[in-house]
Formats: C-alpha cells, sequence, structure tokens
C-alpha cells in the first residue's frame, strides 16, 4: 500500500439528472482527482469533515483508494506491524522461556519504532520504546498503566505503523535490517546482537506466511550479508588446572561472606562443567556425595536470571528446563573427590536453601549474575599477577566451564562422552572448543617435516 500526506480538498458540488439531485464530495491525492456521491448534502459534508479531521490529525492516506488508512476496510490493508509483533509475542508467552520473551521483545523495540510512517508530532524514540516495553508487548495483566504523555505516544504509533503488508517491499526491510545493525545509541551493535533480531524478523516473518499474509518470506529474497559471529571458545581465556586452583582458593577471600558463599558454585563450574544457571539451581536431592571417591550430579532444572516482567513468577530467578533439553530430562555428570569434599564442606557450613538449593544467599535468595561477576573480578585480582588480570585469561566466571570441558578433550576423553556432560552435541562441541584442544599441533608439524625430508 502506497500513501502519502499530499491531499487537497474542493467544494462539495450538487448535481441534477433527471430530477433528481445527487451531492458530490471532491478532493485530491497525490495530484489525483477523487469524488464520491452521496444522496444528501449532510451526509457529503460528514464525509469531507471526516477526510479534514483525517488530514488534521497526520494520517496517511491511501493513493490507491484516496481514503486516509483508518478508513479503509481492515482486509484492505490488513494487520499493522504493530499489531502483529503485539499478537506474535502474545502468541508466543505461554510456550516461551524468560530470555526468550526478552528477545522477542527487544528486538521488537528496535523494529516497531522505526517501521511507521512520516507522521507529524512524532514522539521520542525512547518514549515509544518505553510504550512497547511496559505495555504493549505484555500480557494485559501485566500492562502497566500509562500516563497521558505515553497514551499520546501509543496512539501516534497505533496510527503511524506501517501496515504489515508492506514489509514486501525490499526497501521497507533494508530499513528494518539497518535498523537491528545498530544499538539504541547508533552504534553499530555486535555480531550477535545483529543476528538475533535479525532472527526474530525473520521468524516473524515466517509466522506471516503461515497467517497467507505473504506467499514466501520475503526477508530470504534480500540481498544481505549477517554478520560472522564468533562461536569458538578463545584459547586464551583458558586457565589451567593449577591457575583454576590458584583462583578457587582466592575466592573465599573476597568480602565477609559472599566469596566463601561462592568458592563451591565456580568449583562446580570448573569440576563439572556447570553452567552458572545450572548450579544455582542445584539441590541436595541431585548430589551423591561419598566420603571417599568420585561422587555424581544428577541435574534436573537450572536457573537462568531474566528481567522480571519476563518470567512467569514475576521474579528475576525460576526454575526452568535444562538448556536444550525436553522438560524433566536429567543430565548426569560424575565429579572428582576435590568437588565432593568441597560440596560436603559448603553444606556443612550454610545448610541449604527451604527448597533444598544447595547455594543461595544468607535470606535464601539467588545470587545475580552482577554478584558473580563483582566475586570473580575481585578474586582475579587476587590470584593472578597483573599481566595475567590485564588479558583475556578467565575474564569471566563461564570462562572455568569452557576451561573444564577443553581439560577433558585434551586429557582424551571421547567427543561423546564430554558432550553429554556438559550439555553439548557432539558437533557443537567441536566446533566450539577446537581452538581449545592441545597436543595436535606438533604430530601435525612433524608429519610435515618428515614430507619435506624425503
Amino acid at each position: 500500500m502506497k500513501t502519502t500526506y499530499d491531499v487537497r480538498f474542493s467544494q462539495i458540488q450538487q448535481r441534477t439528472n433527471c430530477g433528481t439531485s445527487s451531492y458530490v464530495a471532491r478532493w485530491r491525492v497525490a495530484g489525483k482527482e477523487r469524488s464520491k456521491s452521496f444522496r444528501t448534502k449532510g451526509l457529503a459534508n460528514a464525509f469531507m469533515s471526516d477526510l479534514r479531521q483525517a488530514a488534521k490529525a497526520g494520517e496517511e492516506f491511501d493513493v490507491a483508494t484516496g481514503l486516509p488508512v483508518s478508513m479503509l476496510a481492515p482486509e484492505s490493508c490488513g494487520p499493522s506491524f504493530l499489531q502483529f509483533a503485539q499478537a506474535y509475542v502474545l502468541g508466543r508467552w505461554n510456550t516461551s522461556a524468560a530470555r526468550t520473551r526478552e528477545t522477542d521483545a527487544y528486538a521488537l523495540l528496535t523494529l516497531v519504532p522505526v517501521l511507521v510512517a512520516d507522521a507529524p508530532r512524532r514522539p521520542a524514540m525512547e518514549e515509544l520504546r518505553e510504550v512497547l516495553k511496559i505495555h504493549v508487548l505484555l500480557p494485559e495483566g501485566r500492562r502497566a498503566d500509562l500516563t497521558s504523555s505515553q497514551a499520546a505516544a501509543l496512539s501516534w504509533l497505533e496510527r503511524a505503523s506501517l501496515p504489515l503488508s508492506e514489509l514486501g517491499e525490499a526497501y521497507v526491510l533494508r530499513r528494518a535490517l539497518d535498523a537491528v545493525s545498530a544499538t539504541f545509541a547508533g552504534t553499530p551493535a555486535g555480531a550477535n546482537t545483529v543476528r538475533r533480531k535479525r532472527a526474530v524478523l525473520h521468524h516473524l516473518l515466517e509466522h506471516a506466511v503461515e497467517q497467507k499474509v505473504f506467499s514466501s518470506n520475503p526477508l530470504d529474497g534480500i540481498k544481505w550479508t549477517v554478520p560472522r559471529a564468533v562461536t569458538a571458545v578463545d584459547p586464551r581465556t583458558v586457565v589451567n588446572p593449577a591457575q583454576a586452583r590458584q583462583l578457587l582458593d582466592a575466592v573465599p577471600q573476597v568480602g565477609r561472606k559472599r566469596g566463601a558463599r561462592l568458592q563451591a558454585l565456580f568449583a562446580c563450574m570448573y569440576y563439572a562443567a556447570l553452567r552458572p544457571e545450572e548450579a544455582a539451581d542445584l539441590r541436595l536431592r541431585n548430589c551423591t556425595l561419598p566420603a571417599s571417591g568420585w561422587g555424581l550430579i544428577v541435574l534436573e532444572k537450572a536457573r537462568p536470571q531474566g528481567t522480571k516482567r519476563w518470567t512467569n513468577s514475576g521474579e528475576t530467578h525460576e526454575s526452568r528446563s535444562l538448556k536444550h533439553r525436553a522438560d524433566k530430562e536429567t543430565r548426569e555428570i560424575p565429579i572428582p573427590p576435590v568437588l565432593v569434599a568441597m560440596l560436603r564442606e559448603h553444606i556443612t557450613t550454610y545448610g541449604t536453601a527451604k527448597d533444598g538449593r544447595i547455594f543461595s544467599t544468607g535470606t535464601g535468595g539467588t545470587y545475580s549474575s552482577s554478584a558473580h561477576s563483582y566475586v570473580w573480578q575481585e578474586t582475579r585480582k587476587l590470584a593472578l599477577s597483573p599481566a595475567q588480570i590485564a588479558s583475556s585469561l578467565a575474564a569471566r566466571p563461564y570462562d572455568l566451564r569452557h576451561a573444564a570441558v577443553s581439560l577433558w578433550l585434551n586429557a582424551g576423553v571421547p567427543a561423546v562422552e564430554v558432550a553429554k556432560r556438559a550439555g553439548h552435541s557432539v558437533d557443537v562441541l567441536l566446533r566450539v572448543y577446537a581452538k581449545c584442544m592441545d597436543g595436535q599441533q606438533e604430530q601435525i608439524n612433524g608429519k610435515i617435516n618428515d614430507a619435506l625430508s624425503e
């Protein structure tokens, strides 16, 4: 649908034919003459008044019909992008994890405000995003009340949002792709961010294909290079066993209690390759901790951190099924005696939370990712040399998991077993950790040497 703001109004004219009078409303849209006949002058005046009010409110006029967008029959232009985006998010709400909801919403915070017509009195971009975040993209019972200014911004967005059908046009899709390639501040976005937001747009348009809005996904016809994201682990971040022990020994020195309470959690990430959210939901019933020898962890759930508005419970942390696994599917990880001893000592010292979680704050809550990060950065200052602190060595707590998986692979543990313990597929495991597998370069160099000597 092509629209314009180029509208001119003429006077109503009376026309008589065979003794019968009619009244003709005349106006021009994008230079093209338009007219409509009415039986009475009052009806003609009312119609022209509606047209003038629409123009005064800053509405676009459809070039094909000559009517304001608000006066088109629903089947003429279909849903707006705003309406379809809202239905898309809410339709996926019950089957999506909190982080998926947040990913969908933040992609649409980028897309919805730019896929609009150039209507007058446009609100600030920040205000449009806020209205979407706290009201439009949430289920009805979770929506915040809007101020008068926010209500006006939403009203403008509802009027200005492009029809979904316009995303079949290449120039509109390129506008969308330009938007996902930048941050809210206007700087170039990271490759992973761009890929995530484009994926949301692609999936939304796939849904539109299912709804028969498009015969095929229009995004597939756009020649646009998706930025390459780094997926392999950087070997420079991986600590060796001695460095890992040095770091874990230093953790309890951070703060009065926080470091000591997090030491065994970090140890689970290194000795059992747990993800932080998996360690956060580890419960006493999940652990077999003998007095000597190897133990066993049977993971059932993870406890990822999200934003309250996107979680089911309205809390920052909530239990979910394991990543890439079906509901109620578990993962078994044998754990070495050193981790068994640390978990036994932690439980003896701090007990468990009321729900059986091993790792909790003093009040039974869950430590935030920012708390993990703070303790870890302070630990690095205590355990590493100035050059190592300035480097990427163990820059994040998650790098302990990378170190664990790298250690297992380099120790000769079969990739199938490593993948099983780490919760990866084998192909992903080998791709992600390809650069961290040592011991092959010398062998390869020797073969090349032998060939050169012949």
